[in-house]
């Protein structure tokens, strides 16, 4: 059950409000960057004290921020208000700098894409509730919520890419009753790569912006794309269920030669690293947070031909720490529990995100 909040600030959050948080200063170093998805507002989340432990400098919602699942623009705020009545949250956005992207239950409905009838009044919700600025690009484009930050001082600049494979996602392709009742028994999901040449994943202002931001100076690059870019297999909402779009991001990183990249994601109820090394310019690695409240059962979770190592199923989140002190930095990825307990652990040199040479 929700502890009290007080009532005018119940108002204000209804209304569209924003409360205040800390100012993203670009200019600071960056060495821990926290991370999840998949908050169900109506559930207790006292996983925000484990976030907080780690004193992150930025915190990163990867999607199903909340689980509105409407394209009513009043449930959506309430459900947003009831987020920010969770004390543990509100007293990370007090604290720590917060950006956001979102999934399908904070955009629209399960699985939903380009055609969600109410996603520019979801737009608007969205933008309010993270204090978006009047004049951002994110609110005068005609189109999705994706984004950029570059952090940090030259020679230790993190890049923070916020994707939006929502606005725009063409239709899934889904493999028949039958296919999927034989699926069943391995958690294979519904969904097959469409062999649609037209289907997209991105738009072409995402891509055409994309592009852009992978030439923008920096050293560590994070991508935050709301379903798993690197997993194979799955049946469920990935990237290779659109093969082209994701050959060109592939395409695009070599061809800008363009090192330091990391993917972090969402939407699967569980945590895990994947590797995907084929056809890439260099092994690029996930960090698969989910959720903070959400989890699948341990029974069914999905087979991912590029999984490395265990998974977790339960509360969760990720960090990304950087030690820059050393002359090849090392990046640390981690899966903490609830109670701050770490579950997965992957180490990396900075070195090794790069094309050889």
């Amino acid at each position: 059950m929700l502890r009290f909040i007080p009532i005018l600030l119940l108002l204000s959050l209804l209304a569209g409000c924003t409360p205040v948080q800390p100012v993203l200063d670009a200019t600071q170093p960056v060495d821990m960057i926290a991370f999840g998805s998949c908050a169900n507002q109506n559930r207790p989340q006292p996983i925000w004290e484990a976030v907080l432990a780690n004193d992150p400098d930025l915190f990163v919602f990867l999607g199903d921020n909340v689980y509105a699942d409407t394209d009513d623009m009043d449930v959506l705020r309430a459900a947003y208000a009831r987020l920010a009545a969770q004390p543990g949250f509100h007293q990370l956005r007090s604290r720590v700098p917060v950006v956001a992207t979102w999934d399908d239950h904070d955009y629209g409905f399960n699985d939903i894409g380009a055609e969600h009838v109410a996603k520019q009044g979801s737009k608007e919700v969205f933008l309010d509730f993270f204090g978006e600025p009047v004049a951002s690009e994110r609110r005068t484009r005609a189109g999705g919520i994706y984004t950029s930050y570059v952090l940090g001082p030259p020679g230790r600049r993190v890049q923070v890419i916020l994707l939006d494979t929502r606005w725009d996602r063409s239709p899934l392709t889904r493999v028949s009753d039958a296919e999927y009742d034989a699926r069943r028994r391995e958690n294979v999901g519904p969904y097959t790569s469409t062999s649609d040449p037209d289907a997209r994943l991105l738009g072409e202002d995402q891509w055409q912006w994309l592009a852009v931001q992978l030439q923008q100076p920096a050293e560590v690059r994070i991508i935050a794309t709301s379903i798993p870019f690197a997993q194979e297999g799955t049946g469920w909402e990935i990237w290779a269920n659109f093969p082209a779009e994701r050959r060109r991001l592939l395409d695009l990183i070599a061809a800008g030669e363009t090192a330091g990249v990391l993917f972090i994601t969402g939407d699967t109820h569980r945590a895990q690293f994947s590797r995907l090394a084929t056809d890439a310019p260099y092994p690029l690695w996930e960090v698969n947070s989910s959720g903070l409240t959400e989890n699948v059962d341990p029974e069914r979770v999905a087979p991912d031909a590029n999984r490395v190592g265990d998974y977790f199923v339960g509360d969760n989140f990720g960090l990304i720490r950087i030690d820059w002190s050393l002359p090849d930095p090392v990046i640390s990825l981690e899966i903490r529990g609830d109670d701050d307990s770490l579950k997965l652990r992957h180490e990396l040199r900075l070195s090794d995100l790069r094309a050889p040479a």
